[in-house]
C-alpha cells in the first residue's frame, strides 16, 4: 500500500466500535505471518552462504583448465613450425627444377621462331628483288606475325638488325609497286599482257603493308588521273560556266573507258569512289574561281543550267555510291498546298524528321572536314549531294530576283484580268486570282526546291511573303471607299460608303479569298519548313502575311456593314419625317419599317450564301451593334412624339427587333443565332425603354427614366422632355429635381391613392387588376408599369388595348388617370 498510512489502514480494518472485537485474532495472524517471513529469510541466507563456497571452487577448476589448454596450444604451434620448415626443404629443389624447365622451353621456342624469321626475311628479300608480288604478299603476313613475337626483345642487336632489314625490304617493295603502277594508264597495259595481273598481285602486297601505303598509292593514282582534267578545264576555252556539263561528261567517260582496267584494284579500295570525291573537290574549286571572277552578274539561264547539270551529276554519284538520299516526299508536300490538307504534325516533328537532311559540305572548309570521311566505304558518311552545287548558292541572287520579277508581273496580270465575280455553281466562292496566284507560287517553289534547299530557298520564301502582302494590298484597294470630304480629311476616316448589290458580292468574295489565302499561306510555310535546310526552319513564318489577310477580312466585313448601313439612311430619314406628334391612332407598322425589311430581305440571303458561318456571325454582330444604337439615336432626331406616336413607334420598334432577329434564318445560318438574338434584344431594349419613358406621365417621367435608363444623362433627359412637348419654362423644375436626385431611383416619387378597379371592355386583353395596387413607390413598381405598357404595345390586339386605355383616361380617378395625365 504505497499511498496509505498505518492510521488509514487501522481505520479501514476497524471502522466501528463493534469491529474492535476482531483485534486479537488479527494480532495473532500478524505474528504468525512475521514468524513465517523470518524463517524464509533465514533459509535464504543459509543457501546464499553455501552457493558462494561452491562458486569459488568452480572458478579455481576453470582457471586450471585454461592453463592446461594454453600449454597444449603452444605445443601444437611448435610442431607446426617444424613441419613448415620440413616442407620448404623438400620443395626448394622442385621449384628450381620447374624454373629451369620453363626457361629452357621459352629459349627453344624463341630460337625456333628466330630461325623461321631469319629464313622468312631472306626469302622475302629474294621475292622483293624478283618482284614476286603474290608470294611476297603471303610472306609479308608471315613475317609480320613472327615479328610480333619479338616485341619484347627489341633491344637485342640481332632482333634490331632483322627488324631494320625487314623495314628496308618493305621500302623496296613499296618503291617497286609504285614504279610498276606508274605505267598504268600510259598504254603499256595493252602491250604487256601480264601487266594487269602483275599489278593485281602488287595490290596484295600493298594490302599487306601499312594502310598509309594504300592511301598514298590511291591518292597518287587519282591525282595522276585528274592531271589531264585540270589541264583541259583550266584553259580559257573550257573554263566557262556554260561548259560545266562537259566536265561531268569527261569523268563519266573516263570511268566507263577504264572500268575493265581498274578491276585490278580490290573492291575494298573503292578507287572509283575516291576518284569521284577528288574530282568533285577540284571541280568545286574551279567553279568557285569562275563564279568569283565574273565581272558582271551571271546569266540566269547559264547559271541555272550549270546548277541543274551539277545536281543531276551529284544524284548519279549518290545513286552509284549511296548516301545522302533525297526525301521523296518533297514533291507531294508542295502539291498539297492549297488543297486544304489537315495535318497534326507540329513544327517540332518536322524538325526531327528533317534535321539530318543534306549533310554538311558547305563553305570553304569542306576539304579539311571531309579528310576522314572519304576513307569510309561508300554511303557510310560522305554525301555527294551539295559537294559541288553548294558553291552556286552565293550567286543565285539573280535567280531569286528573276523569280520575284516574274511573280510580280503575274500578280499584276492576274489582278488586271480578275472579273471580281464567281462562276455560277462554284463551291468555294473564291476569286480565281487567289487560286491562280498560289498555283504560280507552287510552280516557283517546285523549281527552286529542285535546285537548292538552302539560303536561296529561304530568300525565295521571303519573296513569296512580299508577293502575298502585295496581293493583300490589291484586295484591300478593291474594297469600296467613302467620300473624301472635309470631315473625312480632318479625321483621317472614310466618309459614308455607298455600296450596290454587286459591291456586296465582291466584298464577300474578297473575304473568302482572304480566308483562302490566310489558310494556304500557313500550308505554304509548313511545306517549306519540311523541305528547307533544318538550320533555316526557324525563320520560315507566315504570321505577318496571315495578319495582312486577317486585316483585309476585318476591313471587308466592316465595310460591308457600313455599306448596308448607308442603305438605311433613307428609311431613318423617313422615320424622322413621320408626324409622331399628330398621329390620331395606332395602326400597322410604318413604311420605313417595311423599307428596312425589304433592304435586309434583298441583301441578307446573298450574304448568308456567300460568307462562311464564322464571318457571317461576325457580320451580324457588327450589324446589330450598329443598327441598335442608330435606331436609338434616331428617336431623338424626331421633333415631337405624342402618346399615340410613342405607341406607334413602340410597335415599329418591336417590328424592327423581330426583323433583326429573323436575319440568321433569312441567311440560312443559325449556328450562332442564340448569342446574336441575345445581343439584338439587349440593343433594341434600350429603344423600347426610351419609348416607355416617353409614354410615362410628366410627374413620374424622371423616376421611369432612372429605372429604365440608369446610365442616362441630364442632356438626354432634357431631350426626352422636349419630345414629350413640354415647354422650356416647365422643363426647368423637372430637370432640377432630376439633377438633384441623380441617377437611379432612391426614394418614393409617385404616391397615388387606393382606387377602384378599372372597368375592362369585353374584348380587351388581360390586364392586371389595379384594385390590389396600393402604393407605386419603388423602382420595381415603375418597371412593372412600364413593362405593362410594352406588353400592351406588343400584342396583336393593340387597338383593343388602346380602347381600354382611352376609356381609363376618361375617368377622373384611378391610377390610369394619373398614368396618362398630360
Amino acid at each position: 500500500m504505497d499511498k496509505s498510512s498505518a492510521l488509514e489502514y487501522i481505520n479501514q480494518m476497524f471502522p466501528t466500535e463493534a469491529s474492535l472485537y476482531g483485534v486479537e485474532p488479527l494480532m495473532q495472524k500478524i505474528h504468525s505471518e512475521i514468524r513465517r517471513v523470518d524463517a524464509g529469510i533465514l533459509a535464504a541466507v543459509r543457501q546464499q552462504s553455501n552457493s558462494g563456497t561452491k562458486a569459488k571452487e568452480d572458478l579455481a577448476a576453470a582457471t586450471c583448465a585454461v592453463e592446461e589448454l594454453m600449454y597444449k596450444i603452444r605445443e601444437i604451434k611448435g610442431k607446426a613450425e617444424q613441419s613448415e620448415m620440413m616442407v620448404q626443404e623438400i620443395c626448394r629443389d622442385i621449384k628450381k627444377l620447374d624454373f629451369a624447365k620453363k626457361h629452357i622451353t621459352t629459349t627453344i621456342t624463341a630460337l625456333h621462331r628466330l630461325t623461321m624469321l631469319v629464313s622468312a626475311v631472306e626469302q622475302l628479300q629474294i621475292m622483293a628483288s624478283k618482284r614476286q608480288y603474290k608470294e611476297a604478299a603471303a610472306q609479308l603476313e608471315a613475317v609480320n606475325q613472327l615479328c610480333s613475337h619479338f616485341e619484347a626483345y627489341r633491344d637485342i642487336p640481332k632482333i634490331t638488325e632483322l627488324r631494320e632489314k625487314f623495314k628496308n625490304i618493305k621500302q623496296i617493295l613499296k618503291s617497286h609497286v609504285f614504279s610498276d603502277f606508274s605505267s598504268l594508264g600510259t598504254g603499256k597495259e595493252t602491250e604487256e599482257t601480264n601487266l594487269l595481273q602483275h599489278l593485281s598481285d602488287a595490290c596484295l602486297v600493298v594490302d599487306a603493308l601499312e594502310p598509309s601505303v594504300r592511301e598514298e598509292l590511291v591518292n597518287n593514282f587519282c591525282s595522276r588521273e585528274l592531271t589531264s582534267y585540270e589541264q583541259i578545264f583550266e584553259g580559257a576555252e573550257l573554263a566557262k560556266l556554260d561548259k560545266t556539263e562537259r566536265r561531268y561528261a569527261w569523268i563519266k567517260r573516263r570511268i566507263r573507258t577504264n572500268e575493265e582496267i581498274w578491276k585490278i584494284f580490290p573492291p575494298s579500295w573503292h578507287v572509283p569512289y575516291r576518284l569521284c570525291i577528288q574530282f568533285c573537290k577540284k571541280t568545286r574549286k574551279q567553279l568557285e574561281e569562275i563564279l568569283d571572277n565574273l565581272k558582271e552578274k551571271p546569266d540566269v539561264g547559264a547559271l541555272l543550267l550549270a546548277l541543274q547539270r551539277t545536281l543531276e551529276f551529284e544524284d548519279e554519284l549518290a545513286e552509284k555510291f549511296g548516301g545522302g538520299a533525297r526525301s521523296l516526299e518533297t514533291g507531294n508536300e508542295i502539291e498539297e498546298i492549297g488543297r486544304g490538307k489537315n495535318t497534326s504534325q507540329s513544327v517540332l516533328d518536322i524538325r526531327k524528321k528533317y534535321e539530318r537532311k543534306f549533310a554538311a559540305h558547305q563553305g570553304t572548309g569542306t576539304e579539311e572536314n571531309d579528310g576522314k570521311k572519304e576513307l569510309s566505304v561508300p554511303g557510310a558518311g560522305f554525301n555527294f549531294r551539295g559537294i559541288i552545287s553548294s558553291c552556286f548558292e552565293p550567286h543565285l541572287t539573280v535567280y531569286v530576283e528573276l523569280e520575284e520579277k516574274t511573280l510580280m508581273e503575274n500578280l499584276e496580270k492576274l489582278v488586271q484580268e480578275e472579273t471580281w465575280d464567281i462562276e455560277e455553281g462554284s463551291q468555294n466562292n473564291v476569286l480565281s486570282s487567289s487560286m491562280q496566284l498560289f498555283l504560280i507560287i507552287k510552280r516557283s517553289l517546285k523549281r527552286c526546291s529542285a535546285l537548292t534547299k538552302n539560303q536561296t530557298l529561304f530568300n525565295l520564301f521571303k519573296v513569296f511573303q512580299r508577293i502575298l502582302k502585295a496581293y493583300a494590298t490589291k484586295l484591300f484597294a478593291r474594297l469600296p471607299r467613302g467620300g473624301t470630304g472635309i470631315v473625312a480629311a480632318a479625321t483621317g476616316m472614310d466618309g459614308q460608303i455607298k455600296t450596290s448589290d454587286r459591291d456586296e458580292r465582291v466584298m464577300c468574295y474578297i473575304v473568302n479569298s482572304a480566308e483562302y489565302c490566310h489558310k494556304t499561306s500557313g500550308e505554304l510555310a509548313e511545306s517549306v519548313s519540311k523541305i528547307i535546310d533544318s538550320q533555316l526552319v526557324d525563320g520560315v513564318d507566315m504570321s505577318e502575311v496571315q495578319d495582312e489577310f486577317s486585316a483585309v477580312i476585318t476591313k471587308a466585313l466592316v465595310t460591308l456593314v457600313h455599306g448596308l448601313e448607308s442603305k438605311f439612311d433613307a428609311e431613318m430619314a423617313a422615320m424622322t419625317r413621320v408626324p409622331w406628334g399628330t398621329l390620331e391612332s395606332v395602326g400597322d407598322q410604318s413604311e420605313y419599317v417595311n423599307g428596312v425589311n425589304m433592304i435586309l430581305a434583298s441583301s441578307i440571303p446573298v450574304l448568308g450564301r456567300l460568307l462562311s458561318p464564322v464571318y457571317f456571325q461576325f457580320f451580324l454582330d457588327k450589324l446589330a451593334s450598329s443598327l441598335g444604337p442608330r435606331f436609338y439615336a434616331n428617336i431623338f432626331k424626331c421633333k415631337h412624339i405624342s402618346e399615340t406616336g410613342a405607341q406607334q413607334m413602340l410597335l415599329d420598334t418591336q417590328a424592327v427587333k423581330t426583323i433583326l432577329l429573323d436575319i440568321p434564318s433569312l441567311g440560312r445560318q443559325t449556328s450562332g443565332a442564340a448569342s446574336y438574338s441575345k445581343f439584338v434584344s439587349r440593343e433594341m431594349s434600350k429603344a423600347e425603354a426610351l419609348l416607355k419613358v416617353i409614354l410615362s406621365p410628366f410627374d413620374s417621367v424622371a423616376d421611369t427614366y432612372r429605372a429604365l435608363l440608369p446610365e442616362g444623362t441630364p442632356m438626354e433627359f432634357q431631350r426626352i422632355l422636349e419630345l414629350k412637348g413640354l415647354k422650356k419654362a416647365d422643363q426647368q423644375s423637372i430637370l432640377d429635381d432630376f439633377v438633384k436626385r441623380g441617377p437611379g431611383i432612391t426614394q418614393h416619387s409617385i404616391v397615388p391613392s387606393v382606387v377602384q378597379a378599372v372597368p375592362t371592355a369585353p374584348a380587351a386583353p388581360a390586364i392586371p387588376n389595379l384594385a390590389s395596387i396600393g402604393l407605386i413607390a419603388s423602382r420595381e413598381d415603375v418597371l412593372t408599369r412600364a413593362a405593362a405598357l410594352g406588353r400592351g404595345a406588343a400584342t396583336t390586339g393593340f387597338k383593343r388595348f388602346l380602347a381600354l386605355t382611352e376609356a381609363a383616361k376618361d375617368r377622373k380617378d384611378g391610377p390610369f388617370r394619373k398614368l396618362f395625365n398630360a
